[in-house]
């Protein structure tokens, strides 16, 4: 049963946490301004966590009244290699985001006083196992950008209404986990920055509609997995999903993510912390993933999800090495170099498990297109690879407008037929966008796991008839669409028709006699 209180409380939050966040950026664009609010966000955050954490050890030792936020700096010194170890990183306690809080208003140093914060957090992973999980992390959080003032006077009074607007933010106990609501305003944050964003909020943030259908297609069947990976993660929106969907503890062996944007890449790892997953059951790596990929020594994976840039280009064959490349040589011929999206997939493919499933969004031009697309389309279609392709409506995603689709791989499947449903009319209009219902996600998913033939929605297509439609996977070319014209009933139009026909002979003879009697 859905709970309607919590649901409105739980808006009446993100209205409020999306006022303060209006409200601190001023004159700064949006877009430009979200890495101070969700990088203070964290601040706030890892500050609470860490004090939390520390304050639960001493009181179960006995010492009740302990509060690491009062305890002097030299004494916390002492402590601060177990911590490490133990949370891959340290904050000395005049650094916590709340007694830096207290002094923000008397410091006249601020955005220094933040900028040695900010490399002392870094700094205290360095030699770590959590190195790389806080290098940089708060590299787009520049204290003396003149976004946030022409001066540093001005920028201060921006960095303190910045601190205490986002302490107000009411983000609950962080010790009820069980509520998440810091990686919840997080997220409700993103998208909200994202849809203001136009074409570049859709490049790092996949809707939660999208990416719960995703992930869901991905996990039929499953209860728990070893490895999740998404190849362009973006702000992890879509890894994190599957930690929803099934459970932090059915993921085995942790996320894993790549992505050639370095602020959505600190976005990402920020995302990961928010949600309360361990610098140990992450890794997300910033790197070019077609040409340069991070995870050699991690794949195979069990479920690859992912939604990547629509079209871009690539070096294909003008990189003579990447024919030889394990991922991209079975194919036989690369991804045009206009195109990379062929490229994409055939590196997920490369990377997924025996046993598991790859969801991916596609641009629908590599359905039908010609050429490269189509040998490539040929080579997953004759080795079985194909499991189900997915029309989706159009204006799903922020920034583009297009209708996209989804190309469900598999390497264990057990027959030899593809899946295709026409779920273009799956969807509700929401202000500018569609959103998918719940109820909508639940018709996709039932004839995605049943594999049943529906009319007007799914059809199970034969190798056969895909070979003999040149390996054109479009939806359309094998889900008859419905015929919405209004039917006519031919009998009884004929009966109007000699009516009207009847009634218009009649009007003329009255006409023709009204004429006679004019004359005489």
């Amino acid at each position: 049963m859905v709970d309607r209180k919590k649901d409105q409380e739980k808006d009446e939050l993100h209205k409020a946490i999306w006022s303060i966040a209006e409200e601190l950026r001023g004159a700064v664009d949006g877009w430009d301004f979200k890495s101070y609010v969700l990088g203070t966000m964290f601040y706030r955050y890892i500050s609470e966590n860490l004090t939390n954490y520390i304050n639960e050890g001493e009181i179960e030792a006995g010492n009740t009244n302990f509060d690491f936020s009062k305890m002097s700096d030299e004494t916390a010194k002492h402590i601060r290699e177990s911590i490490i170890e133990e949370k891959g990183f340290f904050i000395l306690p005049s650094e916590l985001f709340c007694n830096v809080c207290r002094t923000a208003d008397t410091d006249e140093n601020l955005n220094e006083t933040l900028e040695k914060i900010f490399n002392n957090i870094e700094k205290s992973a360095m030699g770590s196992d959590s190195e790389n999980d806080f290098k940089g992390l708060f590299d787009d959080f520049d204290v003396n950008s003149n976004k946030l003032g022409s001066n540093v006077t001005r920028r201060n009074e921006k960095l303190v209404k910045l601190l205490k607007g986002v302490q107000k933010m009411n983000l609950g106990n962080i010790k009820n986990h069980a509520s998440d609501t810091f990686g919840d305003a997080y997220e409700y944050l993103m998208t909200m920055y994202a849809s203001n964003a136009g074409k570049s909020g859709g490049e790092f943030f996949t809707p939660a509609d999208v990416s719960e259908l995703l992930t869901r297609l991905g996990t039929v069947g499953k209860t728990e997995v070893n490895k999740v990976y998404d190849p362009c993660c973006g702000s992890g929106s879509l890894l994190l999903k599957t930690e929803k969907i099934l459970g932090k503890k059915a993921i085995h062996n942790g996320f894993f993510g790549q992505e050639i944007n370095v602020t959505t890449y600190n976005l990402c790892r920020i995302n990961m912390f928010l949600h309360d997953i361990g610098f140990d059951k992450f890794n997300i790596t910033c790197e070019n993933t077609l040409i340069n990929p991070q995870h050699w020594d991690d794949e195979p994976f069990e479920l690859i999800v992912s939604n990547p840039p629509y079209s871009i280009k690539w070096e294909g064959d003008s990189n003579p090495l990447l024919i030889n490349d394990p991922r991209f040589s079975p194919a036989g011929v690369l991804a045009p170099k206009s195109k990379a999206d062929m490229a994409f997939i055939l590196h997920c493919l490369s990377w997924l498990a025996a046993n598991g499933t790859a969801a991916i969004v596609c641009f629908p031009g590599i359905m039908y297109r010609g050429s490269a697309e189509q040998k490539i389309r040929k080579y997953l279609v004759d080795n079985n690879f194909v499991d189900c392709i997915i029309g989706l409506p159009s204006n799903l995603f922020f920034g583009t407008s297009i209708a996209t689709c989804i190309m469900v791989l598999k390497k264990n499947k057990t027959d030899d037929n593809t899946l295709f449903i026409d779920a273009t009319n799956e969807c509700v209009k929401v202000t500018n966008n569609n959103r998918l219902l719940d109820e909508n996600i639940d018709h996709i998913i039932s004839a995605f796991a049943k594999r049943e033939e529906i009319s007007h929605f799914s059809k199970l297509a034969t190798h056969k008839e895909i070979e003999d439609n040149n390996y054109n996977l479009s939806v359309s070319t094998y889900v008859e669409a419905k015929d919405t014209r209004e039917q006519i009933d031919i009998i009884k139009l004929n009966s109007d028709i000699k009516e009207i026909v009847s009634r218009e002979r009649s009007l003329r003879d009255e006409i023709d006699k009204i004429l006679k009697e004019l004359e005489i």
